[in-house]
């Protein structure tokens, strides 16, 4: 192995030009790989089990009732939690959500379920990993052939035509919802029980949504209250539906998972993206993460989508081996899906958030505000204040030096005194993935030799003297704004 590291680096070197260096070797955490190893299928099984004994977690189903019901479920999440470490913090975020619709077919109070556990460095910069507990029963509607229905609805399972008397008597079917969404929720309760015996630099949350079939309420008034209170998310990794490694027509695959992002080049979403597959494949290298640059499954949403609306990162981490036929139906049952499956997922969750939440904040590319409202110009010129003339915003700290070099330049988030040094990454237009990483030490600028800027794209990461690697900031050039020319009549 250390032959072909040799090899390679000896390789990068030959195509890189002149004056550039290779980045220093990754490498994984220890202590990462210790918690990993704590991930425990039994548990995992027996949440799941427990979540389907509620018979349904319909968000309109009883709220009274111990032992069955949506207000059961709750409740016994709750206080699982609470029983993890007194490290976690734990709480209901309590809604109280208006009739509105069929689906929201009487006023009802709806309950998150959330788990802080404080980080003790960079307390206001949050992780927040998800999943949500309510599940659904359609009763009689078909399953399998037809199209893709709305956000809660999987193909075949549209609500289309449903009236307000079949949302009623469909509340108290039997809905054990074991992967839909069980499984999405055992995995953050076990990450909760697993990384809450640890400390963090940054603040990790663990949060099991209501009202997802309903069309993503829970998440939606979270992700708005997030945003008002001004709360800092540097990433959020939602799961749904990650329970079955077989789909319904037969293909299997017990080692692949997908994270879903956006259709937006270079967006945050995408650098979420991006990161987990890195991460994930460098401490789980038999599990293949397929990043997904989609929303969603075409025509359908999940919880991490309202997150995306208040412009925080986040993305929806699922299976390709879907089983419609079951889903929304008395048969999502734990029969009918993998634990090994879950608790690999699981797993990939674990390391990616346990990095995000060790590592430095991601590097600033932008211009300081000058104190007249502008900005700074950045290396030659490229930082302007905006919009004028010509449709300019504000731009990126990326420039032509002398000749055809590419200038970079950024800034530290935070203080410096974690921070090992920054790698620049480089890529073609048409690539999706950072196709060279140039280990650059402690400095805020780099410059890269007969480098065009017009033609490649261009981020940057820190790298904390603990090894762990922040999220890549993109420099992505705003596009020209629409002016209008006035011409002489």
């Amino acid at each position: 192995m250390k032959s072909l590291r040799r090899l390679l680096a000896i390789a990068v070197c030959i195509v890189l030009p002149a004056g550039l260096l290779p980045a220093e070797d990754k490498g994984v955490n220890p202590k990462v790989q210790e918690m990993m190893g704590q991930v425990s299928e039994a548990r995992i099984k027996a949440i799941l089990e427990k979540l389907g004994n509620f018979g349904t977690r319909n968000t309109m189903s009883s709220a009274d009732d111990p032992v069955h019901g949506v207000g059961a479920a709750r409740n016994w999440i709750l206080n699982e939690m609470k029983s993890y470490s007194p490290r976690l913090e734990v709480r209901f975020e309590k809604f109280r959500v208006k009739k509105q619709g069929q689906r929201i077919f009487k006023d009802v109070d709806l309950y998150n379920v959330i788990a802080v556990l404080p980080g003790k460095k960079m307390p206001e910069t949050q992780v927040i990993v998800s999943g949500h507990y309510d599940s659904l029963n359609l009763g009689g509607r078909p399953a399998g052939a037809a199209a893709p229905g709305a956000e809660a609805g999987a193909p075949g399972n549209t609500t289309a035509g449903m009236t307000l008397e079949d949302f009623e008597k469909n509340a108290n079917l039997p809905a054990p919802g074991v992967c839909d969404d069980g499984s999405g929720t055992s995995a953050v309760m076990e990450l909760a029980r697993v990384m809450s015996q640890y400390e963090f630099d940054k603040t990790l949350v663990f949060i099991a949504f209501a009202g997802e079939e309903q069309g993503l309420i829970g998440s939606s008034l979270q992700a708005v209250k997030e945003k008002k209170e001004g709360h800092v998310i540097e990433a959020v990794l939602n799961n749904d539906i990650i329970g079955t490694d077989t789909a319904g027509n037969g293909r299997m695959s017990n080692t692949t998972v997908n994270v879903y992002s956006d259709e937006t080049t270079d967006s945050v979403n995408q650098q979420l993206s991006r990161y987990m597959r890195d991460v994930a494949e460098r401490y789980l290298p038999a599990m293949k993460v397929v990043n997904v640059f989609m929303g969603d499954r075409l025509g359908r949403g999940g919880d991490h989508t309202p997150f995306q609306w208040e412009g925080f990162a986040a993305v929806r981490v699922s299976t390709p081996n879907e089983i419609y036929v079951n889903q929304h139906h008395a048969t999502d049952t734990l029969d009918q899906m993998s634990v090994p499956y879950t608790t690999k997922v699981a797993k990939v969750n674990l390391v990616v958030a346990a990095n995000l939440a060790m590592a430095p904040k991601p590097p600033i590319v932008m211009p300081e505000p000058r104190a007249g409202g502008g900005r700074q110009g950045a290396a030659a010129g490229a930082g302007a204040a905006a919009p004028a003339a010509g449709g300019r915003r504000p731009t990126p700290m990326i420039a032509r030096g002398a000749g055809y070099d590419a200038v970079l330049r950024w800034r530290a988030a935070g203080s410096e005194d974690d921070i090992k040094g920054y790698a620049v990454v480089v890529r073609a237009t048409t690539s999706p993935y950072w196709e060279q990483e140039i280990y650059v030490g402690k400095v805020n600028t780099y410059t890269l030799k007969d480098v065009s800027i017009d033609d490649l794209k261009f981020g940057v990461k820190a790298i904390g003297v603990n090894g762990m690697e922040s999220l890549v900031t993109p420099y992505a050039y705003p596009p020209r704004v629409k002016v209008e020319i006035e011409t002489v009549q």
